[in-house]
C-alpha cells in the first residue's frame, strides 16, 4: 500500500490504484479504466468547516438538484450524494476537518456503476488531516 500524502492531507493508495497530484487537486484511478477520483482542497486561514455550512455549499456548488446525506471518511465528515450525468455515473463529496475543506467526485460509465463503490469507500475512508493542516 502506498500513501499519497498533500501538503494538507494523506490518503492510502492499493497498488490497483494511481495518483497524481497538481497544486490543489488530485487525480486517483483504478488501473483497470474503471472510474477516476479527482479531489479538490481548500483550506480556510481562520475557523472551521461545520456540517450546516458544509451541506449549504454542496447544494450551492452542485450542478445538480440532489439529495445529500452524512457521511464520514476517515478524519473528514460532511456529506455525499450520487448521480447520473449523460452516460457517466457520478458520485460527491463535500467533507472538511477543521479549517479543511475537500470536494471529491468520482465518475465512471453509467454500465460499471457501483463496481468499484466498495473500493473507493476503502480508498476514501484512509484520508488523515496532516499535522498543523487544521
Amino acid at each position: 500500500m502506498n500513501v499519497l500524502d498533500t501538503e494538507w492531507w494523506s490518503m492510502a493508495i492499493p497498488p490497483e490504484w494511481w495518483a497524481d497530484a497538481e497544486d490543489d487537486s488530485v487525480l486517483v484511478g483504478d488501473r483497470d479504466d474503471v472510474g477516476c477520483i479527482q479531489i479538490s482542497t481548500l483550506h480556510r486561514d481562520s475557523g472551521e468547516f461545520g456540517r450546516d455550512e458544509l451541506a449549504a455549499i454542496a447544494q450551492r456548488e452542485s450542478e445538480q438538484t440532489l439529495s445529500w446525506e452524512a457521511v464520514t471518511l476517515g478524519e473528514f465528515a460532511g456529506v455525499t450524494s450520487r448521480y447520473r450525468e449523460e452516460d457517466s455515473a457520478m458520485r460527491e463529496w463535500y467533507v472538511a476537518s477543521g479549517s479543511l475543506l475537500l470536494f471529491i467526485t468520482y465518475s465512471c460509465d453509467t454500465e460499471n456503476e457501483a463496481m468499484d463503490d466498495a473500493a473507493v469507500n476503502e480508498l476514501l475512508d484512509t484520508l488523515m488531516v496532516l499535522e498543523n493542516a487544521t
